[in-house]
């Protein structure tokens, strides 16, 4: 493993010498301040925040499971010429360290969104096995996702003082439709008495941290496959016994095991958004209030 890793590093170090090397002529400044994130949500933010004054890439390609990215050298050359990067967290990123060490930029501003986060720890040893000490779903709360726009809008100042005043009110009119998404929930979820929704996902605890909701997650069956058949009686009774009528899968995971749950019980499947990857055309907002309608009428009734 460590001869893996010092491969992977000396590759990239290598790719990025020459990028440097040829990105930029001599003299040239470049116009936008260049953002380089980890994935599809944390590009959103830069971009509410940054609007036309920032250029942003992704490094996790579009449809890649953000917990199984392995990224190869030519992945991150960007970080060369990066003026900032923006990364999740949490463990989300296990590779990061060792990247932003063989990138050599000094000038890089790095971003770490969690930073200003109270994290969820992870008490189940099969999710720190999996997942790391703490749960790194920080994007999909609303409350949370406010934190790490306020991490990215203070390192857009940073790297660009001169449009401080531009970042600022970007910045404060993303909070404000992220508020009144939140807001507009809030209310909606406190009229329910029923508080717990099944997912095939732990991922969105941060989520039910916001509105005091619980997730019941079967992620050990989804991340194995097919289940037992001892594993599905078990999740049957629970389902029965709790009155589950919905499922809810992942729009970038197999919907196998939700239908054969959901047919035993007598349930629907329902598709939500972990907004890991770019889903539908639609925005972050767009499909946290997606997310939160579904969660919302499942519990409605």
């Amino acid at each position: 493993m460590l001869k893996k890793i010092t491969i992977f590093v000396l590759s990239l170090a290598a790719l990025l010498s020459f990028a440097a090397c040829g990105s930029q002529k001599s003299g040239e400044v470049s116009e936008k301040v260049k953002v380089s994130v980890t994935f599809n949500a944390l590009c959103e933010f830069a971009e509410a925040v940054g609007g036309d004054k920032v250029e942003v890439s992704t490094i996790i390609p579009a449809g890649t499971e953000p917990h199984d990215f392995e990224p190869k050298a030519q992945d991150l050359v960007g970080l060369s010429s990066a003026q900032v990067f923006v990364y999740n967290g949490l463990g989300m990123e296990a590779w990061v360290e060792d990247t932003i060490a063989a990138a050599g930029n000094k000038n890089l501003i790095v971003v770490d969104a969690s930073k200003d986060v109270t994290p969820i720890t992870n008490a189940n040893e099969d999710e720190i096995s999996e997942h790391g000490q703490y749960d790194p779903h920080i994007w999909l709360s609303l409350k949370c996702a406010e934190t790490e726009v306020l991490s990215i809008k203070d390192a857009l100042v940073k790297a660009d003082p001169s449009n401080k005043d531009y970042y600022e009110a970007n910045c404060a009119d993303y909070i404000s439709k992220l508020e009144s998404l939140y807001n507009e929930y809030a209310e909606k979820f406190g009229t329910v008495s029923d508080k717990m929704f099944v997912t095939g996902h732990a991922a969105f605890g941060y989520l039910c941290r916001d509105f005091g909701l619980t997730q019941k997650s079967v992620e050990d069956v989804f991340a194995e496959g097919e289940p037992s058949a001892q594993q599905l009686t078990e999740l049957v009774k629970y389902c029965k016994q709790a009155g589950v009528t919905t499922i809810f899968a992942e729009e970038m995971a197999s919907p196998e095991v939700s239908e054969t749950l959901a047919s035993e019980v007598g349930a629907r499947v329902e598709t939500i958004y972990t907004i890991e990857s770019a889903e539908d055309d639609m925005s972050y907002l767009e499909r946290m209030e997606n997310n939160l309608n579904k969660i919302y009428a499942s519990l409605e009734g």
